[in-house]
């Protein structure tokens, strides 16, 4: 094949990169005070009130142009509080409050140590997901909050095997620095927590809530809504831990009043373990099913 002139295919105009490098402004014009700079180079301006709409039009553009180069078209949310410890950093906080001899303090202890347990399952779900969905031919990646606590944990588990994961961060004064375990360029910071929220549904095949907080039920119920109400397509909700669900929120209560619809309980489903919640979403999707055409698991493809 007879080889194109270079001219045919080279660019037009200068790369924005080769125009910001070129255009060094003369000291008369480099004070902060100049308009000078180029205005996608002028941070000052990028930051007025009235800029807010192209600011949030590069937090949905920046990841969504990331995932998309990297080949990421499904993934699993995990939700859950940031302040579950690792089981072993619950253990030695019990054994402090032990050893200072104060009840209240040994009863809160306590209480971190019952509720480490879902690290671990965060962490073994991470690794789960990561492992048994690598040779599909789409393979699915985990998304977490980014911080620590069980976020940390879905994030540890994916590393733990090799796999990459997601972390969606946000500035916040507290909670939020990226725990070491998200895969760095696929580690985003958000302003905006409208547009943080609409990168955790975009992609997601399904939503796994462990126990939480204020941020937690946020997500849950925004969630839910899209869903109830059909501006997003049905696709599992998974809640860990049915015994801490159910005390916090009286479904059943929900639907005596009226609030809601008896069917609308089916919108989620409760598990208890990594392996029961993979299962489920299997079943769902047909993971570990055998291909018809070639009598291969799903999986093995």
């Amino acid at each position: 094949m007879e080889k194109a002139h270079p001219e045919l295919t080279a660019r037009n105009f200068p790369s924005a990169q080769e125009e910001l490098q070129a255009a060094q402004p003369p000291s008369l014009y480099g004070g902060p005070e100049s308009a000078y700079r180029l205005a996608f180079a002028d941070s000052a301006f990028l930051l007025r009130e009235e800029l807010r709409p192209v600011r949030m039009q590069l937090e949905l553009l920046k990841p969504e142009l990331v995932q998309t180069e990297l080949g990421i078209e499904s993934t699993i949310v995990i939700f859950g509080s940031a302040r579950i410890l690792p089981p072993e950093t619950a253990a030695e906080r019990l054994a402090e409050a032990e050893a200072g001899g104060d009840e209240a303090a040994v009863a809160r202890a306590r209480r971190q140590v019952d509720m480490s347990r879902y690290y671990d399952e965060a962490r073994r779900f991470g690794a789960l997901v990561t492992q048994r969905s690598r040779t599909l031919e789409t393979p699915i990646y985990v998304v977490t909050g980014g911080g620590p606590g069980i976020m940390e944990a879905g994030n540890r588990g994916a590393h733990e095997v090799g796999g990459k994961s997601i972390g969606l961060n946000i500035v916040l004064p507290h909670e939020q620095a990226p725990n070491p375990y998200i895969t760095p360029e696929l580690c985003f910071q958000f302003h905006y927590f409208a547009l943080r929220k609409m990168h955790f549904v975009m992609r997601s095949i399904a939503l796994v809530c462990f126990p939480g907080g204020f941020g937690t039920l946020d997500e849950l119920f925004e969630t839910m809504t899209l869903i109830q109400t059909g501006k997003s397509r049905r696709r599992p909700i998974l809640l860990f831990g049915r015994e801490f669900w159910t005390r916090l929120i009286d479904f059943d209560w929900l639907i005596e009043t009226g609030m809601i619809s008896p069917g609308d309980v089916n919108l989620f489903r409760f598990v208890e373990t990594a392996e029961e919640a993979w299962e489920h979403l299997s079943a769902h999707y047909g993971f570990d099913l055998p291909d018809t055409t070639t009598g291969a698991f799903a999986e093995d493809m």
